[in-house]
């Protein structure tokens, strides 16, 4: 079954493109039509490639592992935050810091940093500074959330990308490519595909267009969450299960140990009591 349908993407206007001056030819495998100066997307392939990407983030989700939403654009914001926030997943939705992937223990240590400054100021080791001293570490602490609070839960490089509107969001796309992370993008026709491993071509500038395929993409990882937990629970149980069968079957094998102990020294009794009755 389709995670999502023709009409559903029709609805929220993934099949609105850019002027036909500013397409990208390599798009052009994916582009239906131009109407008015406008390119018209094909959704029944972008319908085909949501379900293949919905399958490989279930799959990587289903692993435990971690994928990385990034949209700064004003519009899509709010629509990231929330849907990664709902599945557990680490986002960017502020400018992109250069170097997070391929200098990715700097990054660690910004977060860590953080992380002291909120242990220093709850036990009091910040209470006998002063006003301005306080206030600076006080906007410091505000811009490392900003930029970095998102993914203060990242402790290792994510496993895949999502990135939306991947000509924008080039250098996280580069990074990713250099480190051989697979990218999955809602890419659209003034965009190079050539450079990401799931593409999903629709509108990247439309709230409700970018919000209608997360649903689909964010939904199909909760399934792999739902499922990772179904089997860790699954395995508990069997173990569970054979550690009780393992204590249930000692008491047997200690009541057939002390039979066979029993048995020579009863065997070496009977000739004993032959030769006393023989007497």
């Amino acid at each position: 079954m389709a995670r999502t349908n023709f009409d559903q993407l029709l609805q929220a206007g993934c099949h609105f493109g850019h002027l036909k001056r500013k397409w990208n030819p390599a798009m052009a495998p994916y582009i239906y039509t131009e109407r008015n100066g406008i390119h018209i997307i094909d959704l029944h392939k972008t319908v085909a490639k949501i379900d293949e990407a919905a399958d490989a983030l279930k799959q990587i989700a289903k692993s435990g592992k971690k994928v990385l939403f990034v949209a700064t654009k004003k519009q899509t914001k709010e629509v990231i935050a929330e849907k990664a926030a709902s599945v557990n997943m680490p986002y960017v939705i502020e400018r992109w810091p250069g170097g997070m992937l391929t200098n990715f223990p700097t990054i660690r240590k910004a977060v860590k940093k953080m992380a002291n400054i909120d242990k220093l100021m709850n036990d009091g080791t910040y209470s006998n500074l002063s006003k301005r001293e306080l206030l600076q570490i006080t906007r410091q602490r505000a811009k490392l959330e900003k930029n970095l609070g998102s993914i203060a839960d990242l402790t290792r490089l994510p496993s895949a990308l999502f990135v939306v509107d991947v000509l924008k969001e080039n250098i996280a796309v580069r990074e990713a490519n250099r480190l051989g992370i697979p990218v999955f993008g809602i890419v659209d026709t003034n965009s190079d595909p050539n450079n990401i491993d799931f593409v999903i071509p629709a509108n990247d500038d439309a709230k409700d267009s970018v919000e209608v395929i997360l649903n689909a993409c964010c939904s199909a990882i909760a399934e792999g969450i739902e499922e990772r937990k179904a089997e860790k629970a699954d395995e508990k149980a069997a173990d569970a299960q054979g550690e009780a069968e393992d204590d249930e079957a000692k008491p047997k094998r200690a009541r057939k140990a002390r039979k066979d102990a029993d048995a020579p020294a009863a065997e070496e009794a009977a000739p004993a009591e032959e030769e006393a009755t023989e007497e």
